[in-house]
């Protein structure tokens, strides 16, 4: 096992990998007693314990109670850091200046192959090494060689959480290339603002700041056309249920048997933040709001979600255990030149920042 400095009160042992290292998770706290604690595997987010309305604090972040669970490949990408791009590829295909490239296909909805967060080992299953970390933040970097799942660059990534005095907790981006390649570095948590997993996210309420939607294949690769939510069970400009149109007769519903597609954000501001989308729990009175400098708002209702291997306190998660609200470039956009560009070149800065702020009702 390879050695690591000793362990702080901020910082303990998450168990040992398969390969025999150990992860290490870090806890960040503010004076509201909200705690978030993320594991340097895959810079995940491990868990947020965040107060209701009558004050009482519940982890409403779903995941494993050790380290060994999100190594498998059974792991659904809980709470992670996922890249080097995020969301699906079409076949694993791409060409780059005139270069084609063949990605690893590791998933397949409706029988089609794709890429899929990365590939086989993606950034979600790589160790990152800590770089700062105090009560409130901590900084991690991964240096993704060039050629690692068969993508083009040596690709250097930092990626920043803080928890603010305001209930916020941010997950900021950085990246840099010495050769262009296309990069899309999502956050991948799983919310149920209840704190009980066994309670599903269907009565959640949720507002996507969002008039248009990326429609999609069977196979969940976007079309390349962008179709208006207005008259659609797609829409959710206004607070709405979940679950009140989940198994509505529409194509992309029944496609991923839910929700599993890109809304394109309003006012989405590339040098600034934007609002993207709003969760509630009325049960409880948390309030989560989502704000990006990305394009996009991937909402995934966790359709797939299943009890293969337990989650936290033996929890038995099964579609609808949890929900993601992942900000993004648009998934394909290595193949769709109309969509935003997606390849970072040398001397050039990627930036993904986005915030999560909550409150009670």
């Amino acid at each position: 096992m390879e050695t690591q400095t000793p362990l702080s009160p901020a910082c303990e042992s998450f168990g040992i990998l398969p390969d025999e290292t150990e992860a290490r998770c870090y806890t960040l706290r503010n004076s509201h007693g909200t705690k978030a604690v993320i594991c340097n595997f895959g810079a995940t987010l491990i868990s947020l314990e965040i107060a209701d309305r009558e004050g009482k604090l519940a982890d409403v972040v779903l995941g494993y109670d050790s380290a060994e669970p999100y190594a498998l490949d059974t792991n659904p990408s809980h709470g992670a850091t996922v890249g080097r791009f995020g969301n699906r590829i079409a076949h694993g295909k791409f060409e780059l200046d005139g270069i084609p490239y063949q990605l690893a296909t590791n998933n397949d909805p409706g029988g089609i192959p794709c890429h899929l967060h990365g590939g086989n080992i993606g950034f979600n299953r790589r160790m990152w090494t800590v770089i700062e970390h105090d009560s409130t933040s901590i900084t991690f970097e991964y240096l993704s060689p060039a050629g690692e799942e068969n993508y083009p660059g040596t690709l250097t990534t930092r990626v920043t959480y803080l928890l603010t005095e305001d209930n916020e907790l941010q997950w900021n981006v950085s990246a840099t290339t010495d050769a262009a390649t296309p990069i899309n570095i999502v956050n991948h948590t799983y919310w149920n603002l209840s704190g009980d997993p066994s309670s599903l996210i269907h009565d959640h309420l949720l507002t996507l700041a969002a008039d248009e939607y990326l429609p999609a294949t069977v196979g969940l690769i976007p079309t390349g056309e962008r179709h208006p939510v207005s008259g659609t069970p797609m829409d959710f400009t206004r607070h709405t249920r979940v679950g009140d149109r989940i198994k509505d007769d529409f194509e992309a519903l029944k496609n991923a048997n839910g929700y599993d597609a890109c809304w394109i954000i309003r006012d989405a501001r590339p040098d600034g933040m934007a609002f993207a989308g709003r969760v509630e729990d009325p049960a409880t009175g948390r309030i989560m709001e989502v704000f990006t400098n990305q394009p996009g708002v991937h909402f995934y209702s966790g359709n797939f979600l299943d009890d293969t291997v337990p989650g936290k306190g033996g929890a038995c998660y099964q579609p609808g255990s949890g929900l993601c609200l992942e900000t993004e470039n648009f998934p394909d956009a290595p193949n769709h030149p109309d969509f935003p560009d997606c390849i970072l070149r040398p001397g050039k800065t990627y930036e993904h920042r986005l915030t999560f702020r909550f409150s009670v009702k």
